[in-house]
């Protein structure tokens, strides 16, 4: 079997310089986290991953189980925080995701940024990463990070754009 190894950056931001507001385009409203929401989390998730890059380096992102499974992983962690989880939504539905916690530090951890393919380009990956962020600081944490395969270049533009900088660089290892 062979192994295919992907580049991920580390990347941190300090929550203590000011956090711009999240904004959303006009028909866009924020939809704050409740546990009768996992089901359409783990299906933006699903149908923001599936294709993408981070589908190959975690393979549960590219199967409707396993993001529902990973849903219901992140919102039984001890630091889940629901006001750094949310989903956006407009008449055609729930298009944007995100969910945060607080790891050992403590830390705001952002664990998953998805954005349906069709409604990218409008602002919303950077939204929904500001309004984590404003959650871990209503949290009383002062840093947060996340982690971003190096190959996915808009993805780690609109994280610097955010304020993030990379902080370390690791290796994952995939079985083919």
């Amino acid at each position: 079997m062979a192994i295919t190894y992907y580049k991920r950056f580390r990347m941190e931001i300090d929550l203590d310089r000011a956090i711009t507001t999240a904004v959303l385009p006009q028909s866009f409203t924020w939809v704050p986290w409740d546990e009768a929401l996992l089901e359409p989390h783990a299906e933006v998730k699903y149908r923001s991953f599936l294709g993408e890059i981070d589908a190959y380096v975690f393979p549960c992102l590219g199967d409707r189980y396993g993001c529902r499974r990973l849903m219901n992983e992140i919102r039984r962690k001890p630091g889940f925080l629901p006001g750094a989880t949310w989903l956006i939504a407009c008449a055609e539905g729930y298009v944007g995701t995100v969910q945060g916690v607080m790891d050992q530090g403590p830390i705001g951890a952002i664990q998953n940024v998805g954005v349906i393919p069709t409604y990218r380009g409008l602002g919303l990956g950077k939204a929904l990463v500001r309004r984590a962020l404003a959650g871990f600081c209503q949290a009383g944490l002062h840093r947060a990070y996340l982690e971003v395969t190096a190959e996915n270049a808009a993805a780690v533009q609109l994280y610097r754009h955010v304020g993030f900088r990379r902080a370390k660089t690791l290796y994952k290892a995939v079985d083919n």
